[in-house]
Order: structure tokens, then sequence, then C-alpha cells
């Protein structure tokens, strides 16, 4: 039994294709297949049906793809301990980072660690909560960027910081004229909402307990964009709830339809996440470094605020 026949099995699991698991691997579909064979001669057990499409593992299949992982993370930490000796950043770190957090927070990061550690690759996938948490355990991902607390206890979270909900009223609404607003103020409001699946929906739902959906007779409106929230309620009416990074991107109209909470004011705590079984210490590190050299002190902070479950 080799590492390499593990790489391969873990692969076909991953992407659950021999085909798609050989283009990832860098090697030729015949022999990636060929080695599965040989590591399922070895065990006597078949780890794949391959009757099915997509490729699915059996049930021992299942448990023995799980020790390699376990097995393959462990190898993983002998490389770690050799980078960590040489006191380089270098190698291959791949990052899922929420839609909501990555436009605001990576391209400062990204321009930061390009520049100061050049022998890293960073590789960057905007994907949900659900699907970065899933990843992170099949090893597809090093770690995300992400809303907590998450209750998973194979999930380890870091928090970074503690950003604010602000409110972005129309200037047709009666709220437009407060300076500070309470949640109880937004129940009459019509709200604009991300689409099913993005954490940040759930929490504004948690903070707008009695509003009223995204609205407009005849339409039904899907979006994962805050930016499209924005428009929304410029053109449409109503309000909406947004990260306090993303007031950066608004002009100077814009600006004018935010709103502050009254405190305690209700926030989102932002996570470095990573398996339990991490190894990858150096590389994470400096992303955490470079994450909160760019934040805000008062965003570091929690004291007066409200975090808010997803």
């Amino acid at each position: 039994m080799t590492l390499v026949q593990l790489e391969y099995i873990v692969a076909v699991d991953t992407y659950r294709s021999f085909v798609t698991a050989a283009e990832k691997c860098f090697v030729t579909q015949p022999t990636l297949s060929m080695q599965v064979q040989k590591l399922e001669e070895l065990l006597s057990v078949k780890l794949f049906d391959r009757s099915k499409q997509p490729v699915s593992p059996t049930e021992i299949g299942s448990q023995i793809i799980a020790q390699a992982r376990v097995i393959l993370q462990e190898s993983g930490k002998i490389k770690e301990l050799i980078n960590s000796q040489q006191q380089d950043v270098l190698g291959e770190l791949r990052i899922g980072v929420i839609p909501t957090v990555a436009p605001y927070l990576l391209p400062q990061v990204i321009s930061a660690m390009l520049e100061k550690y050049p022998e890293l690759k960073l590789m960057i996938w905007e994907y949900t909560t659900e699907d970065i948490i899933h990843h992170l355990k099949t090893g597809v991902l090093d770690c995300g960027i992400l809303a907590t607390p998450l209750t998973d206890a194979n999930i380890l979270e870091i928090p970074l910081y503690y950003e604010n909900f602000v409110s972005y009223i129309s200037k047709n609404s009666k709220l437009y004229k407060k300076k500070a607003i309470d949640a109880e103020d937004l129940n009459d409001e019509n709200i604009w909402l991300l689409n099913e699946g993005h954490c940040m929906r759930n929490q504004v739902l948690n903070i707008c307990r009695s509003t009223k959906n995204n609205r407009l007779q005849g339409l039904e409106y899907n979006t994962g964009s805050v930016e499209t929230l924005v428009r929304m309620v410029d053109l449409n009416g109503g309000a909406t709830l947004l990260p306090e990074l993303a007031i950066a991107e608004l002009n100077v109209k814009q600006t004018n339809k935010i709103r502050h909470f009254k405190s305690p004011e209700p926030v989102r705590e932002i996570s470095l996440v990573t398996h339990k079984n991490y190894i990858k210490k150096r590389m994470l590190n400096a992303l955490k470094d470079e994450i909160l050299e760019i934040i805000p002190k008062t965003m570091k902070q929690k004291k007066k605020k409200d975090i808010v479950g997803i």
C-alpha cells in the first residue's frame, strides 16, 4: 500500500469520477485506475461501485477512504515540520471564502501575501458555508473564511474580527430620517435578502425576526450578491442589511442611506476555520496575520456587540 494509492482513492471519492480524479492528480486515467485496482486486490475488497454514475464508494470503501484521509493528513505533517524548520512560507494554500466576505477582504490580503511570500501559491474559491465545511472535511480545501460560530466538533475556529451589520434604507422609507435604528424599526419594512444557502440571509432573518421578505408583486428575486441588494433598494425601495466592510464600496449618495443600529449593535463573527487535523500552520498563520493587519482595531473587539447566530 502506498500514499499515492491513498491519494488516488481520496481523489475519486472527492470528485466521484475517475477521469476528473486523474486530471486533479496530474496522471492519466488508466494509470489512476490501475493503482486503485491494485489497492483493491491488495485489500481484497471493492472500494468503488463503478456501475453507478457518478461513481460512489462501497460501504467498506467509505470507511477505508475516511482512514486514508487521516493517513494523508498525518503524513503531510512531515513536510510541514521541515517547512517550519526552514522558517519559510511556501507551498499551496487552498482557501474557501463566503461571497459576503471575499470582495471586501481578499483583494488587499492577496496582494500583500503574494508580495511578501513569492513562493506561496494561493488558490481561492467563493463557496457557501455548507460547501466550505464539506470541502474542509474531504481535503479539497485547507481553510475557510466564514461566519461563526459553527456547531461542528471536526472544525477548528480561529475568530478574526467582529463585523457590524448596518441597514441600507431607501430614501422613500420613513426610517430614512432616523440617525440610528433598532431591529424592531425594520418590522414594517420590505427587506431584500440573499437567497437560500447564504449564512448572512439567516443572520439577517435572526435580526429582523418580524420583517417581510423581498416583495414586489409578481417578483421572486434570488441573489448571492450584496451589491445586487444595494441596487434593488436604490431602484425599488425597501431596505436591506449590509456587512460593515461593504460600506467602503458605496458612493457618497449611497453612503447617506446607511443607518447604524443602536447599541448593542448586531455583528457577525468572522473566523479562519480549518479541519481539526490541519497541518499547514505556517501558511495559515501568515494568512491570519495579513487579515488582522488590514482590519480596523474597533472590529477586533466584541464588547458592546451582539453576535448573531447563523
